[in-house]
């Protein structure tokens, strides 16, 4: 049986900071654009893995969220502990080079990992912390 993931849901109060970050800043490419009533859904993807989406979601899409739970998601995005998203990369120290420079909100700066990466953080408009992975070795 081949299993393999398809696309995963990312929680962004704003979608027009989160193209921002994820196109401009990033790089990845915009796939899908779709609106329905007051909500959006905007799809992002790495050119490199074409078969992987990442959909950018309104954080009350949910129809089986209750109110408290609505109000719950909104504020773990307020405190930056509700959504994460690991990448990997080739080169980690010039991945926080660009990324910085572009004014992300830092994280962590690249560090050695004692399980084996080298990686850095940085949190996305809403509050989702982006991690970056170069495996050592």
């Amino acid at each position: 049986m081949d299993i393999r993931l398809s696309h995963t849901f990312l929680a962004v109060d704003d979608h027009e900071k989160a193209i921002t970050f994820y196109r401009d800043v990033l790089g990845l490419e915009i796939r899908n654009d779709v609106g329905y009533g007051d909500m959006r859904w905007v799809t992002v993807g790495s050119p490199a893995q074409p078969d992987v989406d990442i959909v950018l979601e309104p954080p009350h899409a949910n129809p089986n969220m209750s109110t408290g739970d609505r109000d719950a998601v909104s504020d773990l995005m307020a405190k930056g502990v509700y959504g994460r998203m690991v990448f990997w990369t080739d080169d980690c120290d010039a991945t926080f080079a660009r990324i910085s420079a572009a004014g992300a909100d830092v994280v962590q700066e690249p560090i050695d990992q004692a399980y084996g990466v080298r990686d850095c953080a940085f949190r996305d408009p809403a509050g989702n912390e982006v991690r970056f992975n170069q495996p050592r070795g």
